[in-house]
Formats: C-alpha cells, sequence, structure tokens
C-alpha cells in the first residue's frame, strides 16, 4: 500500500443526473478564489487530494471516501486555464508523515497581528465615511478579480449562478460549503439572496478559508446589498480559518464584524498554520491546499466523510 493513500483520490465530481440512483447524504462542495486556475477536472482533483490528505495524517483515515462538488469560475475571468508551465504552485503532498502543524506551532506574533491594529484604525474610518480609497486601491491592484466582481453585475450572476445550482442540485444532503478567499465573497452573496429565493435551502456547515470578509470594502457592499452584517440564516454552523501569516485575512477574525443569524449562530474565528510551499520552497499562506489539509479542517470534515471502515490507529496521530 502507499504511504500516501490520499494520492489515490479520484475527482469525485457528479452530474444532477448521478443523484436519482444516490440516496441523501453528505456533501462537500467548495469554491475557489482569486486569480486563474488550472483545467477544472485537475483543479477539483488537487481540492479532493488535499482534502484527502488531510483526513489521512490528520484523523488517521486511510483512504477516506466522501462525495466532493467543486464550483470552478475562473473560466468566466481568463480565456484559458493555467497551464503546466505557468502555474507557480500546484498542489504537492507535505513532507513527511504524521499530523501537520495545528494552532499551537502558530508563532508568537504573525504579519496580521502586526497590520490588523492598523487596518482596523483605516477600517473605522471607511465604514463611518463611505469612503474606501484603501481598500479601492487594494482591491484594484491585488484583488484584480474582486474588483471585477464588484463592478461588473453580469459577471457577478453568472459566479453566483454556479454555486446557487450546485447548492440547489444537493440540497437533500447535508452540505459542508468550503469558500476559500475571494469564493467566501460569493458564498456569503449567495447565501444572503437565498434566505428569501429559496428559504428551504439549508447549509449545514460553512468553512471560510483565507477570507477577505474583513474589509471594509467588502462589507459597506454587503450591507448595500443585504443590510445588516450578520450570519445567514440558512447557515446552521459556521467557522473562519485564518493564517497569521496571510494577509488577504488581514483582519484575520471575523465574528466581531458579523452578528449571529436570527438562530443564535455566530462565526467562530479558528487561527491556523498553513505551511503550502511552492516547489521552489517559498510558502504561500494564503494557499488553497494548505488550508484544506490542517487539522482544524480536518476535523470538521471528517462528519462528512463515509470513513469509519477505514479508520486506523497511529501513535503519531495522538
Amino acid at each position: 500500500m502507499s504511504e500516501k493513500p490520499w494520492l489515490t483520490a479520484e475527482a469525485g465530481c457528479y452530474t444532477e443526473a448521478n443523484l436519482v440512483h444516490m440516496e441523501p447524504g453528505c456533501v462537500i462542495i467548495g469554491i475557489h478564489g482569486l486569480a486563474n486556475k488550472p483545467p477544472v477536472d485537475e483543479k477539483t482533483r488537487w481540492w479532493k487530494t488535499a482534502i484527502a490528505e488531510g483526513f489521512s495524517r490528520n484523523e488517521g483515515l486511510t483512504r477516506p471516501e466522501f462525495l466532493f462538488e467543486f464550483v470552478y469560475w475562473a473560466d468566466l475571468r481568463y480565456d484559458a486555464p493555467l497551464s503546466d508551465d505557468n502555474n507557480r504552485e500546484p498542489y504537492r503532498p507535505y513532507d513527511g508523515m504524521g499530523r501537520l502543524p495545528a494552532v499551537e506551532k502558530t508563532p508568537a506574533t504573525t504579519v496580521t497581528d502586526v497590520l490588523a491594529p492598523l487596518y482596523a484604525g483605516i477600517d473605522r474610518v471607511e465604514e463611518a465615511t463611505g469612503v474606501t480609497l484603501v481598500d479601492d486601491l487594494i482591491l484594484e491592484h491585488r484583488f484584480d478579480d474582486l474588483w471585477h466582481y464588484h463592478v461588473e453585475q453580469s459577471f457577478a450572476r453568472q459566479v453566483r449562478a454556479r454555486l446557487t445550482e450546485r447548492l440547489r442540485a444537493f440540497r437533500e444532503h447535508r452540505i459542508l460549503l468550503v469558500a476559500h478567499s475571494m469564493g467566501s465573497i460569493i458564498a456569503y452573496d449567495v447565501l444572503r439572496l437565498l434566505e428569501s429565493q429559496d428559504p428551504s435551502l439549508q447549509v449545514e456547515h460553512l468553512i471560510t478559508a483565507g477570507s477577505p470578509l474583513g474589509l471594509a470594502k467588502v462589507k459597506l457592499k454587503f450591507e448595500a446589498e443585504h443590510g445588516v452584517l450578520r450570519v445567514p440564516n440558512n447557515v446552521t454552523a459556521w467557522t473562519n480559518l485564518a493564517d497569521g501569516e496571510d494577509v488577504v485575512a488581514i483582519m484575520g477574525a471575523l465574528d466581531a464584524g458579523y452578528e449571529p443569524n436570527h438562530a443564535g449562530v455566530h462565526i467562530v474565528d479558528q487561527r491556523v498554520v498553513n505551511q503550502y510551499c511552492r516547489p521552489d520552497g517559498e510558502p504561500n499562506h494564503h494557499k488553497s491546499y494548505g488550508y484544506l489539509r490542517v487539522p482544524e479542517f480536518s476535523r470538521i470534515a471528517r462528519r462528512y466523510a463515509a470513513t469509519a471502515q477505514h479508520e486506523v490507529r497511529s501513535t503519531e496521530l495522538a
């Protein structure tokens, strides 16, 4: 048997036609974030493989079985997928064996610890005045896709439609929705809209990772479209994962900026250690694959996998 069984994981895509022959169960639905991506089949496979790696290393599950669906929207912004030659950040399994670094390994002081208080002051001024010059600069030059999402209504409608359709296709399932980076903005918009458009549709758990939901510009956009900032009423749990070195998640914690929903559900902020490195060894603390295999993610996501028959005991996981 391979020492890294998660590397054999299949992409796990299902069409709506397949659902006729499936019993209602659990599904993990992912939506990606900023910038161009590899082809959809490859990106889907890498997300699922990263999740499976976390299951194996953090939870002691070999060859975990789980239904995974991926919402891919990069083709709406880019003429062709990212080629292998231009992809500096492919999926690579983490070195070694055993449990991956958890939050207790976080440095005492991180980049966001330094920048967050500074940005918080800017954030308060921007929200109070409605003038978001700093955020405009950040979004236009660092988060180009998000800039277009905010100003191009047709693009925003297309992206939202893809996630909406996937959620509706799996409405009879227990849904874990995983939204990375800009994907968390799309997810929030869709969930708030579905509150009135399709109130019976429920997401059991929302996980946001490396999320820019703390930016003043983003919050003001949400308030203009949806009203008061709060947890969507169709979500029964929301966990926000943020690495302390991830500048995209500059505000880190989100709970203080979003009220609980009508059922009292609030955001649970969780600092994590995202140790993804590019093939050249350069770290990227924002990368989706790193977030998808942290122990804090695996602990939540394992409830959406049929894994009881695969559990193994390992002293490395103690």
